[in-house]
């Protein structure tokens, strides 16, 4: 299938906005043609109402939504260049696979459906289901036919509304590789709107982490991921160590902070704080855990921290360690599993350290609990509470 010919959409000054509410706060975007775009966020961020915004589904209260340089803000949903795939596909019961797809081209009274359907079906890998009813198919080929009916339309916008929120782990994955294929495929703008990280990350060319109705930041999910400027994004996107500290220098290269009794290092292309305090960060997976023995060798150039094991979990592919830290602040790491059997186990003493171009600097103005949940925050007091109490 030829990929189509599509023009970037410009969201301007949008702006909704329900009572006192305001629920998408004066959204300047930018999403180019043909890309994969996604809108990530917790739930009441404002990501589905834009989406919804986009759709015709709901009016704008100030701003405007542009397709290249046609305004379609005024226009109704069914006469813009959208097509929108929701949670629930939406299928026709009654109808088998063929028609379902060939729906919309129906109602546009073309004749001669049988071509466009057929290259469809191909393009999700359901020709051979063609006559099959909806309830004879497992979620993920219900996905994609709810896909193919979209896209037979030929939208210069596909918008995904947590399209695989319905499916299991493992389909949902599959479903992940598929969406992304096919998007490639036919050339499509697709937008995509969800709460999961993993999600957003493995589909989307440029992520735009939303909260409280503006995007906190934007960029390719790994630039974002490495390098998150805010506390909000670092704890959102994935899982951090964030450790409060102060500016204690800088050089030409790096910037020095200091906290509890440990001078960390971050590069100043990495270091998102103006002022004195600064949080210090760095991603789990990054720290390699030694036992703390005579001997231990641990790297030049690194940063490094001395704690005891709290908890070891188990899971496949890595081993999950909480460490108490030597100033009484709980850390998290990821350690690939490569070697069978050799963990460290709860009470031992270990050194942590890390690659300095690893680490972030965040303002330490925000706290270090934005982006959690409540339920999160509260868990992590109480887990705390109760390693020092042991």
């Amino acid at each position: 299938m030829a990929r189509r010919e599509v023009e970037d959409l410009h969201l301007r000054g949008l702006t909704k906005q329900f009572g006192d509410t305001v629920a998408v706060d004066h959204l300047d975007l930018v999403i180019p043609a043909g890309s994969f775009f996604a809108l990530l966020g917790a739930s009441g961020c404002g990501k589905t109402t834009t989406l919804r915004m986009i759709a015709g589904l709901e009016d704008p209260t100030d701003g405007t939504i542009h397709i290249g340089s046609r305004d379609v803000t005024s226009l109704r949903a069914f006469e813009r260049p959208v097509n929108t795939v929701f949670q629930s596909y939406a299928l026709f019961p009654h109808l088998d696979i063929f028609e379902n797809v060939a729906f919309g081209l129906r109602r546009r009274k073309i004749k001669d459906v049988t071509a466009a359907v057929e290259t469809m079906l191909e393009l999700v890998e359901l020709a051979p289901l063609a006559r099959r009813k909806p309830s004879q198919l497992s979620g993920g080929q219900q996905q994609r036919v709810a896909l193919a009916r979209a896209l037979i339309n030929e939208p210069d916008v596909l918008l995904l509304d947590e399209p695989l929120g319905a499916l299991d782990l493992k389909l949902r994955r599959q479903m992940q590789i598929e969406l992304k294929r096919i998007q490639h495929d036919v050339g499509t703008t697709f937008v995509h709107v969800t709460h999961d990280q993993e999600e957003a990350m493995t589909m989307a060319d440029t992520v735009a982490v939303m909260n409280g109705g503006r995007i906190e930041q934007l960029g390719h999910p790994a630039d974002i991921y490495e390098t998150p400027k805010t506390v909000f994004v670092a704890n959102f996107l994935g899982q951090a160590n964030l450790i409060l500290g102060t500016r204690a220098g800088e050089s030409s290269h790096a910037v020095a902070v200091s906290a509890n009794g440990v001078t960390f290092e971050i590069p100043r292309t990495r270091n998102a704080a103006t002022g004195d305090s600064v949080i210090v960060g760095v991603r789990p997976e990054k720290i390699t855990v030694i036992d703390d023995v005579p001997g231990a060798i641990v790297p030049d150039h690194v940063t490094r921290v001395r704690g005891r094991v709290t908890d070891v979990s188990y899971t496949g592919v890595s081993t999950q360690y909480l460490i108490l830290a030597s100033w009484g602040q709980e850390l998290i790491c990821f350690e690939q599993n490569i070697k069978v059997g050799d963990r460290c186990a709860v009470g031992d003493n270990v050194i942590l350290y890390w690659a300095q171009e690893h680490t972030f600097g965040l303002d330490g103005s925000q706290g270090l609990h934005a982006g959690m949940s409540h339920g999160e925050v509260r868990l992590t007091e109480l887990n705390l509470d109760l390693v020092r109490e042991g």
